[in-house]
């Protein structure tokens, strides 16, 4: 039993991985919604990341296959996003510090946040923590400034706002 609510804790993880960069594809490519989530779902797109590894001396990329997603959870979960992408923006721009305007954020930083926010507010049944501890290893994943910090702290914020 728990090696099967293991497998689908790693898919959902996937699924939450695969549905960021769908958002971001979907934003600045040519595809539609349906397009980018087939290719996805066939696999065409998204089954393979790249790692770095060094011996010391240089840095070598190899290409490696991620984990299987819950594919019915990514369809929604990027569909989801999209259709309410408009009132999720604003909903970040509220929680943003003074100065701090969610369309100056890098495309990748953005489809996170939109993603993790929808999570937040729509999906009750996964514990908020959860949620935020996801996405927060999703931008170490993607960034190595301080961006984490702030998506930890903002999702925190919206947390503590939404599932009271």
């Amino acid at each position: 039993m728990a090696k099967f609510i293991s497998e689908k804790i790693k898919k959902k993880s996937a699924a939450r991985l695969a549905a960021v960069q769908a958002t971001y594809m979907i934003e600045y490519g040519q595809l539609s919604v349906d397009e980018v989530i087939k290719d996805f779902v066939n696999g065409n797109i998204g089954r393979f990341v790249i790692e770095e590894d060094s011996d010391g001396y240089e840095v070598f990329e190899n290409m490696v296959e991620i984990e299987e997603m819950d594919t019915n959870y990514f369809a929604i979960l990027t569909r989801d996003v999209h259709k309410n992408k408009e009132m999720l923006e604003k909903s970040l721009a509220h929680y943003l510090k003074d100065g701090w305007q969610f369309d100056r954020f890098d495309g990748t930083l953005r489809a996170l946040l939109l993603c993790a926010s929808y999570e937040l507010v729509h999906t009750t049944d996964v514990d908020a923590a959860v949620i935020v501890k996801e996405y927060v290893d999703l931008a170490y994943a993607f960034f190595s400034k301080n961006e984490p910090k702030m998506v930890n702290a903002l999702l925190d914020s919206i947390a503590k706002q939404v599932r009271v």
